[in-house]
């Protein structure tokens, strides 16, 4: 058996010391202390402040989710690393994400659609795949949404990219290479970064 010695309110927050026999125990949320009516001079199993403990974490590991999810759409990966980072057990961020995905918080497939529309006219589909994977998000899942949301003709797309990078430059071997470059960093690839320049220097568009 263990006694609540004091319950110690920290600042203007809603999260409290806990002491038990005379020794800190943890940091709660005045939730989970409210729920269970805890006071100070009660007495409970070992077990009893055990699963408090995970209680609170739990609680709080959604919060935190939950907040971080208001302020912009992740993957679930992306949103089990930044819990990771801030210290939350697996078990908790499992928890967690379960509770968030059932709730509709949490879901790939609409985030991934999502992020496709808004990018998908300044990237190339090989770019938009690469930044969706390291997000993440499954490959079938990556492609069935490229399939899906992409139309146009990426050799016409890096086309129209290279004619609005040249314009006003001077079709030279400096701008050349600068062009190569810049499309490449969007991920065209090299033949369709070599057509568009060769219809740039034809004048053919």
């Amino acid at each position: 058996m263990k006694t609540i010695t004091e319950i110690q309110k920290i600042g203007k927050g809603a999260r409290y010391r806990l002491y038990l026999n005379g020794e800190f125990y943890g940091i709660f949320e005045a939730e989970i202390l409210a729920k269970h009516c805890l006071k100070s001079g009660e007495s409970f199993e070992d077990d009893f402040f055990e699963d408090l403990k995970i209680e609170n974490g739990d609680f709080t590991c959604f919060d935190k989710g939950l907040s971080i999810l208001e302020k912009g759409a992740k993957s679930e990966k992306m949103l089990r690393d930044y819990l990771k980072g801030k210290g939350y057990p697996k078990e908790c961020i499992q928890r967690a994400c379960e509770k968030l995905k059932s709730y509709g918080y949490i879901d790939d497939q609409a985030f991934c659609e999502n992020y496709i529309s808004i990018y998908k006219d300044i990237r190339s589909r090989r770019k938009l795949k690469l930044e969706l994977l390291g997000k993440g998000i499954g490959e079938d899942l990556v492609e069935d949404m490229l399939e899906d949301g992409l139309d146009d003709d990426e050799s016409e797309k890096c086309l129209n990219f290279a004619i609005k990078f040249m314009k006003n430059r001077e079709k030279d071997i400096k701008n050349k290479q600068k062009m190569f470059n810049h499309l490449a960093s969007k991920g065209f690839e090299y033949s369709d970064i070599a057509n568009a320049w060769r219809k740039i220097v034809d004048d053919r568009d």
